[in-house]
C-alpha cells in the first residue's frame, strides 16, 4: 500500500463521511491536522523549484516516520531550512549542521540533514545539466493520467510504481538521497503527479 500519512486504517476501507458529511479517504480524518492538508494539499500539483525541493526533502524526513510527525513540525522545518530555497541550504556550513542537530523543532537526524544540504547542491547542479530544472524532471515521470485505475479503497493504491522507481533512479543517479521507490511514490501522490484520492472522495469529485 501507498506511504500515505500515518496512521493507515484498515486498506480496505473506501472514503469515509466526516462530521461535516464530506466523504474522504479514510487517514484524512485519522488526525484532525490532517483535514485542511488532505483537503487543499494532497495530490494537487505542485511546481517551482522551492517548493518541489521542499517536498523532497520533507518526504526524506519523513522516512521511517509518520507523515503527522512531519506535517506539524512543517513551519519550525520551513525556518530552520531558511524557506528550503536550494541556494540557501547548499551553502550550509558545519556550524549549520550544528544548529539543526540542537533544533527541538525538527528532526534532529544527522544523516537526513546532511541529504538535504546534498539534495540542494544536487538541485544546484540539476539546473545546469537537465533543462527545466527539477521541476520538469520530476513531472517527467508523471503517468498518463488514463493508464491509471481510479482506486476504490486503500488496498487498491500501490506502494510504488515503475514512474517512481524510475524518478529514484534518477535522482540518486544525480546526487540525491534518501529518495528510494517508495519515497518517490510518496512525493508523486502528494506533489499531484497520480491522483490517489478514493473514487468517493469529495476532492477527486471537484474540480482542482
Amino acid at each position: 500500500m501507498a506511504e500515505q500519512p500515518q496512521p493507515q486504517p484498515q486498506p480496505s476501507r473506501g472514503a469515509v463521511a466526516g462530521p461535516d458529511g464530506l466523504l474522504r479517504c479514510p487517514w484524512g480524518l485519522s488526525a484532525e491536522d490532517y483535514v485542511a492538508y488532505h483537503d487543499t494539499e494532497w495530490g494537487r500539483p505542485v511546481h517551482g523549484e522551492d517548493a518541489l525541493f521542499e517536498r523532497v526533502c520533507l518526504e526524506a524526513f519523513q522516512s521511517g516516520l509518520s507523515w503527522i510527525t512531519i506535517l506539524r513540525r512543517r513551519e519550525s522545518f520551513r525556518k530552520a531550512f531558511h524557506g528550503f530555497e536550494p541556494d540557501e541550504v547548499a551553502a550550509f556550513t558545519d556550524t549549520d549542521r550544528e544548529r539543526l542537530l540542537a533544533d527541538a523543532g525538527i528532526i534532529r537526524n544527522r544523516a537526513k540533514i546532511d541529504a538535504t544540504i546534498a539534495n540542494a547542491r544536487a538541485v544546484q547542479a540539476l539546473r545546469e545539466a537537465y533543462d527545466g530544472g527539477l521541476d520538469a524532471l520530476i513531472w517527467s515521470y508523471a503517468p498518463d493520467p488514463a493508464t491509471r485505475p481510479v482506486p476504490r479503497t486503500l488496498a487498491d493504491i500501490p506502494a510504488v510504481s515503475p514512474e517512481s522507481t524510475a524518478l529514484a533512479k534518477d535522482l540518486k543517479k544525480r546526487g540525491f538521497r534518501f529518495v528510494g521507490p517508495t519515497t518517490a511514490y510518496a512525493l508523486m501522490q502528494a506533489c499531484g503527479l497520480v491522483n490517489d484520492h478514493l473514487a468517493d472522495c469529495h476532492v477527486r469529485q471537484r474540480p482542482t
